[in-house]
């Protein structure tokens, strides 16, 4: 009988001693578990809102959701008693160990990440990114794919993207053509000027605000050089950019006015051997 009441009273003792940290350690679990899944619901929802590739919409949550519930586990076996200083560096070693091997992807993961943070581009931007010009077709986990003018997939890694200089062609509403047109050094200058305005002031792709501009900027070895610079919605910059060059020099060719390209002239002398 004094056995079986030493084992009740121990028995008693290690509930009373454990029992409430098995209780805040269940506790700590469950509520620590309802938090990490708001979080990486949040996580998903803000990733969705920005149109996000799906791939990684459902990586990031997966691993925020994955990272919060270790950190909980933990703090229920540490209310618990359990020394967790062995299992909190075996994670960090085995931590190192994989973002050694996975380096590189993992800055193009960071990349990634960076790049649905600050929106340089969105899908459907033509943009030039890495030494490549095309259409954005979608930021994926560690890569991000093009599509070129000729129809061929182009796949950049994120951190190459990230990396280099971003040009974003569809950012803005309107762009500035940049043309630089040639008359001959026997031409009439103010009726070549004029010719220039009349053509963009014809062409109702060209915007009146900002106004197009026509100014000499060069007196070349061959040519009289003229900077012609109207503005024009982002959609029509090729349009106008082509139907305008091939306008100029028809017109050109009308008014008589030459456009001069260079040339050279060769004198063969004939000796007697």
């Amino acid at each position: 009988m004094d056995q079986m009441e030493l084992l009740v009273a121990t028995l008693i003792g290690w509930a009373t001693l454990y029992g409430v940290k098995i209780i805040v350690a269940v506790v700590i679990f469950v509520v620590g578990r309802w938090v990490a899944r708001k979080l990486s619901n949040t996580v998903q929802k803000v990733l969705t809102g920005r149109e996000v590739d799906d791939a990684l919409v459902k990586f990031a949550t997966n691993l925020s959701y994955s990272a919060l519930l270790i950190f909980v586990v933990i703090a229920a076996l540490g209310q618990v008693g359990i020394q967790t200083a062995s299992f909190v560096a075996i994670v960090g070693v085995a931590g190192l160990a994989i973002g050694l091997a996975m380096q590189g992807s993992l800055s193009n993961f960071a990349a990634g990440v960076l790049i649905i943070i600050f929106k340089p581009f969105r899908i459907g931007d033509f943009v030039e990114v890495a030494g490549t010009a095309g259409v954005m077709e979608s930021i994926m986990i560690f890569t991000t794919e093009l599509k070129t003018g000729d129809n061929k997939k182009v796949i950049i890694p994120n951190a190459a993207v990230l990396g280099g200089v971003i040009t974003n062609y569809s950012a803005n509403d309107t762009r500035r053509v940049d043309l630089v047109m040639g008359i001959g050094y026997d031409d009439d200058i103010d009726k070549a000027k004029a010719v220039l305005a009349e053509l963009m002031s014809a062409d109702e792709r060209i915007l009146k605000d900002p106004a197009p501009a026509v100014a000499m900027i060069e007196l070349a070895d061959s040519s009289v050089n003229f900077n012609v610079r109207p503005w024009v919605k982002t959609a029509d910059y090729w349009g106008v950019y082509c139907d305008l060059t091939e306008a100029v020099k028809k017109r050109f060719d009308q008014e008589g006015i030459s456009i001069p390209y260079p040339q050279r002239d060769v004198h063969v002398h004939q000796t007697q051997s």
